[in-house]
């Protein structure tokens, strides 16, 4: 989860915008959401491949309303507001992205209503991609923002966190069905959605950093040929997947959004942690 930074635009724009319009309606399941968080993404895609009835609501990171405070006193997004009654009137909080997302599965988990369940039903293959997912969330993200928050003045060089971020990114690259495109094969998972957003964000790293992302080119990458080109058919597939683009603001406001991140000036609790070699929040 991540503090609301206060310096940012207080509205999505793009698809986003007409998504959040499209479920501002009043709904007693509310997802509380600020569009430039990559955690809240998670949920939201959820909610849409799922086409689960629901509220968005925008926080206003200059003004937090007073029924979020009450749910989550730390104002942290995504909380997931869960009615305990027809009316909503008693709604429980939820937090941690992974968490809403897999009780946003089991809860609506009728397919005939809501799609396909999102973790298979195979006891030790939803084991195994609960292992994958911690692997992005332990993993993955924290070298994502290692990599962006790093300034010449760090203890280690930009091709240190490049080659560590590749890394991680090819080890779960090699445990991809090779058919693909999605990490089961024909199979769309929480998986998937659980890295989509910094798959998205990752043009962030093109734009700020020396030398950018830098996976090598077709035909160009030696030993690491096929895992990156298993890679780069999983990127482009969810870089295209409609409910992530649905979730997605315009690209000006992420590169706007992330200057604080590039330049390492960020108050965000990940940009924080980052910053002070913790685990992230």
């Amino acid at each position: 989860m991540a503090t609301v930074d206060t310096s940012i635009p207080a509205k999505p724009t793009g698809a986003a915008a007409k998504l959040a319009e499209s479920h501002s309606a009043e709904h007693p399941l509310k997802l509380y959401g600020g569009w430039f968080c990559p955690f809240v993404q998670r949920a939201w895609i959820v909610l849409a491949e799922k086409h689960i009835p629901h509220q968005y609501v925008e926080i206003n990171p200059y003004r937090k309303a007073a029924e979020f405070l009450a749910l989550n006193p730390r104002g942290l997004v995504p909380t997931l507001a869960v009615p305990t009654d027809a009316k909503g009137k008693h709604p429980k909080p939820l937090y941690e992205s992974a968490v809403i997302c897999e009780f946003l599965d089991e809860a609506f988990a009728d397919e005939t209503k809501f799609g396909p369940r999102l973790l298979p039903d195979d006891v030790y293959e939803r084991a195994r991609c609960r292992l994958w997912i911690d692997h992005i969330a332990s993993r993955i993200v924290p070298a994502f923002y290692r990599f962006i928050q790093h300034t010449p003045d760090k203890p280690y060089t930009i091709e240190d966190v490049r080659n560590e971020f590749h890394g991680h990114l090819k080890t779960l690259a090699k445990e991809m069905d090779p058919s693909g495109p999605w990490f089961l094969g024909d199979r769309f998972s929480l998986v998937d959605i659980m890295l989509a957003p910094w798959a998205k964000r990752l043009f962030l790293i093109d734009h700020y950093k020396p030398g950018g992302v830098g996976i090598p080119v077709a035909g160009q990458r030696g030993d690491d040929e096929e895992v990156w080109s298993r890679w780069q058919k999983w990127f482009d597939a969810i870089t295209e997947r409609e409910t992530v683009k649905q979730t997605w603001s315009d690209d000006e406001q992420y590169i706007g959004a992330y200057q604080r991140y590039a330049d390492d000036t960020t108050s965000s609790e990940v940009g924080k942690a980052t910053r002070q070699g913790k685990k992230l929040p």
